[in-house]
């Protein structure tokens, strides 16, 4: 297995718990007769929403009033074949997930909410790949469900992780009477363009370069884009394993396009291309084992200048490709045309603030102004106005914050990328400037000003400055323990359980806690609340 993209991204896969790890799971039932069972002091119940989407509900026998409801990740709606580093073999999984960390067979989070009195529910949803509005239905019919099960219930936090994010939020904005508070693990929440555009940036410049047979886009309706697909999946890693072999000689793929090998020719290395795509998109230049700025001992600057974003870029691209392919077959076939768009996007304007710092990763501004002429003639990929429009309707949000949030973003995350949580920070940045104005104006009437109350608290899961490792023989070391604010959703139970207590409480209290004693739980599980701190939003975005 390709060592750069082997890990497995926790968000994808979703395996069921062994009857050791639980009680005994009874046999699903209809919507309006879950079966429940009790068990060490735990009753736990089972059934299916009216769509057919399984759940798991739990709560103590104490229990306190409070539930959790847990939106999981995205999981491929398409079986992955075998080979496919990290995923091969993979079947489309509906199973129920209720709590972070299962998917992993990790049960430290649940367990020990469930000590402190709290309950537990979350669905696997009708379908998979895709699909908020099928999530957020089903988990209206479980609070629903939950309710009726316990009738001590009296708050609920929403919660989730990745693509669940975009449905708790989207729960919270169009069911607010249903929720008190949420909690946003690795947020996914952007505007459908932006996400579109990450994605479908990163695939047109790599198939640009190493392999113009990858669809990436406009793929066929029904099973025959699946086939597609699952085709393209095999096309992009077999390109990006060519790219690892060549990072340093800088050998470009024999599926190189006509243009790329060009540049091949003019002694353009490939990880020079790879760098530019990935500055083009906004892929993090930093992975879970390249800091970007640590070298071999005696190398250190011109590894850290040189090679390093290629390295990062590698690592991280296993995860944006495939991400590409799945959610544009997906997109595609649910909306009836292509979603992706960038006939007026200015690559050269993209990465014209940082050409300067990877000027050396890039090989030279000669190089980068050819790499670029190439994109510029490069025909461009049309979206479908409905399709588009159909996509709004799926996974559109407006950001719009009416409950205490807590929100955990990871600085280096190439998947749902620091860009999102941004995003959310701006719109709220927006809002509460929009409510300030709103209380000083009707301060004037009745002389009385009350103060909005703040309602997001966004933290942070920052990069370390320097964790990469390597080898005696002077290479990247990526098997070592992964850095501080890397990769997607790599939280521990711990800071899981820190970020879950303050939306407990805020819950609880119709509040946030105070922001010094958010900083200090922060700081306890290595993490950050810092309201001066910022990323770039996408780049699309402007």
């Amino acid at each position: 297995m390709n060592t750069l993209i082997r890990k497995k991204l926790a968000a994808f896969v979703t395996v069921s718990l062994t009857a050791a790890m639980i009680a005994v799971v009874p046999s699903v039932a209809q919507a309006a007769d879950p079966q429940c069972a009790v068990a060490s002091g735990i009753t736990q119940c089972a059934g299916a929403t009216s769509d057919g989407a399984l759940y798991t509900m739990m709560a103590p026998l104490n229990f306190n009033g409070t539930m959790l409801l847990w939106s999981h990740g995205l999981r491929p709606n398409i079986d992955i074949p075998v080979g496919i580093p990290g995923y091969g073999g993979y079947t489309v999984n509906g199973a129920a997930e209720w709590a972070p960390g299962l998917s992993d067979k990790d049960t430290t989070v649940m367990f020990s909410l469930l000590s402190q009195g709290y309950g537990l529910a979350g669905s696997g949803f009708s379908r998979q790949g895709v699909n908020v509005s099928q999530a957020v239905a089903a988990n209206v019919e479980l609070i629903g469900a939950f309710k009726k099960q316990f009738t001590k219930t009296t708050k609920v936090v929403a919660w989730g992780a990745s693509l669940g994010t975009l449905i708790t939020q989207k729960l919270a904005e169009t069911h607010p009477g249903l929720v008190n508070s949420t909690a946003l693990l690795c947020p996914a929440t952007a505007p459908p363009t932006a996400l579109t555009s990450y994605f479908g940036d990163f695939m047109w410049g790599f198939k640009t370069f190493f392999d113009p047979t990858i669809k990436g886009f406009g793929y066929s309706a029904g099973a025959a884009g699946v086939a597609e697909a699952k085709l393209d999946l095999f096309k992009f890693f077999t390109a990006l394993g060519a790219l690892q072999a060549g990072l340093l000689s800088g050998a470009w793929p024999a599926t190189s396009s006509p243009a790329g090998k060009a540049l091949e020719a003019n002694l353009i290395p490939s990880r020079s291309a790879l760098t530019l795509i990935a500055l083009m998109a906004g892929v993090p230049l930093r992975s879970e084992n390249v800091d970007g700025v640590s070298g071999p001992l005696g190398q250190e600057l011109r590894y850290a200048l040189g090679v390093a974003p290629a390295v990062a870029a590698l690592q991280n691209a296993g995860t944006v490709g495939l991400a590409e392919i799945l959610l544009m077959q997906d997109g595609e076939n649910q909306t009836g045309g292509i979603v992706f768009d960038n006939t007026k996007t200015d690559y050269a304007a993209r990465v014209d603030a940082e050409r300067d710092i990877y000027t050396v990763a890039m090989s030279s501004g000669d190089a980068i102004d050819a790499m670029l002429n190439i994109l510029a003639a490069t025909p461009r990929v049309t979206a479908s106005p409905a399709a588009l429009a159909k996509m709004n309707t799926l996974i559109e949000i407006k950001g719009k914050v009416s409950h205490p949030t807590v929100m955990l973003t990871t600085e280096s995350d190439q998947f749902t990328v620091a860009g999102a949580g941004q995003w959310m920070i701006d719109q709220y940045a927006q809002q509460s400037a929009d409510e300030k104005a709103a209380a000083i104006t009707a301060a004037k009437k009745s002389r009385l000003y009350v103060a909005p109350q703040n309602m997001l608290a966004a933290i942070w899961d920052k990069t370390a400055d320097k964790y990469s490792k390597f080898t005696a023989a002077g290479s990247p070391d990526l098997t070592a323990t992964i850095g501080d604010g890397t990769g997607h959703c790599k939280y521990s139970a711990k800071q899981i359980l820190a970020v879950a207590k303050m939306a407990i409480g805020a819950a609880e209290t119709n509040r946030l806690p105070n922001p010094a004693l958010i900083a200090t739980a922060a700081r306890k599980v290595g993490l950050s609340y810092d309201k001066k701190f910022s990323v770039p939003t996408f780049k699309s975005l402007g």
